[in-house]
């Protein structure tokens, strides 16, 4: 597959899978919305903090190094190899899940059996649910690899919405089970997604389909550990790449869920206020996962098959290199704008938003200030997307091994950070550490690409300036908006928060017709890409 293919491939995937994220999060939106409405602050915290944190630890420790490496490079290896070292992701998971389990029940602190119940099956089905959702690793890295759009989008999808559907009927029917009714919802996520997985390849493989593609693998038996006399049982390139993204894995993921770890290890915070908080992160977050985290997972995998890992740019394909340099461009353009939207509108509808959402709860105390905060950090969290998409698809062993000690150092002081700012100032402080951290990351990264093409003629860092009459109107929209806000919101009724609306939009159309006319070559770059597929469709 030619460099311009698998960029029409990419670019597909990314736009469908945000589409249909978007088409399914918002059915999943309302459960959630309804679901406050039913179960307490405390319940919320322990859930999405604490137990969702040792899931998620258990996952991504697991799989991540995994994935990175064995995405990397063409689709054409020795699959048998690839596949017998994905599945040890089954047994790391378990002994990941054991060890982080008996310290979430030995080590940290119980909370109330009287408002939050059944703390030990919490622990447990969390912990299982992961190892569950490793059973389908081998699939998920054969989905991707070979492009296949729609079956990530659609299995994610509709384990979430099980979940969420199974969560709303169990809280309203049965609201004494409390944590059985999470841990149910959770395992019936995980089980949901792995069948989504099987059975699509069950159906696909042998299929005409499948032999016309030259699909490698052929029989449902090939996806198991196969261990032959005539070759060795992992690529030990791949094997020893794997280790190098594992130490950094660890590390990413200490940056990652930096806020709750210490949430959940020093107890900054108690469980009520841990609960407004993952609210507000996730209502905050919703443009990073519809948007963001698709393009980033998609356009890893383009610039990992484009670009030679460890390779000068001179002595690579220029063809590909100038494409490579004219996408990054053109995302970081994209990414920029989007965030900074989130960032200048955010700011005047967060308290509104909230209002909306959760009533009284979320829209009083500090809810209005987290989500404005986290206006800013959406900013950065899509800018680092990109940079660090671009940067661990190109880097070398050697290059991801010296990362790893940059992100030793980030996690130690976004560690410390985070928890001097709690101490000043309570939860937005996990906010501003999460800022600074990201900003460093940035920094790392814009250095990292700059050195990749300083001996080219291709500068894709010009995709984060832009020009000045939209900086301009950026502004303009940002104090009229506030002023909107002061005089219109929230607690002036209806009508004028359907005019405080109304301003808004007029603002941001205003700024939609300014990027239209200023930025050309990303308007170009979406249509020609991202828009494509649809209007071939029509014609």
């Amino acid at each position: 597959m030619g460099s311009q293919d698998v960029l029409s491939e990419t670019t597909r995937l990314a736009s469908s899978s945000a589409l249909l994220q978007i088409l399914f999060r918002v059915i999943t939106f309302g459960l959630n919305a309804f679901t406050l409405r039913y179960v307490s602050k405390e319940m919320i915290g322990l859930v999405n903090v604490r137990l969702t944190l040792l899931y998620s630890t258990v996952v991504f420790l697991a799989r991540e190094a995994f994935r990175r490496a064995c995405l990397s490079g063409s689709t054409k290896r020795n699959w048998t190899q690839t596949i017998n070292l994905l599945w040890l992701t089954v047994p790391l998971g378990v002994c990941w899940s054991l060890f982080l389990g008996w310290i979430w029940l030995r080590l940290l602190e119980v909370p109330d059996p009287n408002s939050v119940p059944y703390y030990k099956i919490g622990v447990v089905a969390f912990g299982l649910s992961a190892v569950v959702e490793l059973l389908g690793e081998p699939f998920w890295v054969l989905a991707q690899a070979h492009l296949f759009i729609r079956l990530k989008v659609i299995a994610e999808s509709l384990s979430i919405i099980s979940k969420c559907i199974l969560t709303v009927i169990l809280v309203v029917l049965y609201p004494q089970w409390g944590l059985y009714i999470f841990s149910l919802a959770q395992l019936l996520y995980t089980s949901i997604l792995v069948l989504c997985y099987v059975m699509y390849f069950m159906k696909f493989l042998g299929s005409p389909e499948a032999t016309k593609k030259s699909f490698p693998v052929s029989r449902m038996t090939d996806l198991l550990p196969n261990l032959t006399e005539d070759q060795t049982v992992v690529d030990w390139k791949e094997a020893r790449l794997t280790w190098s993204f594992f130490k950094q894995s660890f590390l990413k993921q200490m940056l990652t869920e930096g806020e709750r770890y210490v949430m959940t290890f020093l107890n900054v915070l108690n469980f009520g206020d841990q609960g407004v908080y993952d609210i507000v992160n996730n209502l905050g977050s919703l443009v990073a996962r519809f948007i963001f985290l698709p393009i980033e997972e998609s356009f890893y995998i383009f610039f990992a098959k484009v670009l030679e890992r460890g390779t000068d740019v001179k002595l690579q394909k220029q063809d590909d290199i100038a494409m490579a340099a004219a996408v990054l461009e053109s995302l970081l353009k994209l990414v920029l704008l989007v965030g900074l939207s989130i960032t200048v509108f955010g700011y005047a509808y967060s308290q509104l938003a909230l209002d909306i959402y959760g009533g009284s709860m979320l829209s009083s105390g500090s809810g209005p200030s987290l989500l404005r905060c986290y206006s800013l950090y959406v900013l950065l969290l899509a800018v680092n997307g990109v940079t660090e998409c671009f940067t661990f698809a190109s880097m070398c062993k050697e290059e991801v091994d010296r990362f790893n000690f940059v992100m030793l150092a980030l996690s130690f002081t976004f560690l410390c950070v985070s928890y001097f700012l709690t101490q000043w100032q309570g939860s937005v402080g996990f906010i501003l550490a999460n800022c600074f951290n990201m900003s460093i990351r940035i920094a790392h990264s814009i250095h990292y690409i700059d050195n990749y093409f300083k001996e080219s003629s291709y500068r894709p860092l010009k995709g984060l300036l832009l020009s000045p009459s939209l900086i301009f109107v950026y502004i303009i929209s940002g104090v009229v908006t506030v002023f909107s806000e002061v005089f219109l919101c929230c607690d002036k009724g209806w009508l004028a928060r359907l005019i405080h609306i109304t301003v808004g939009a007029l603002c941001f159309a205003a700024t939609l017709i300014t990027i239209f006319f200023t930025e050309t070559k990303l308007i170009n770059f979406v249509r020609t890409q991202f828009l494509s597929r649809y209007t071939k469709k029509e014609t």
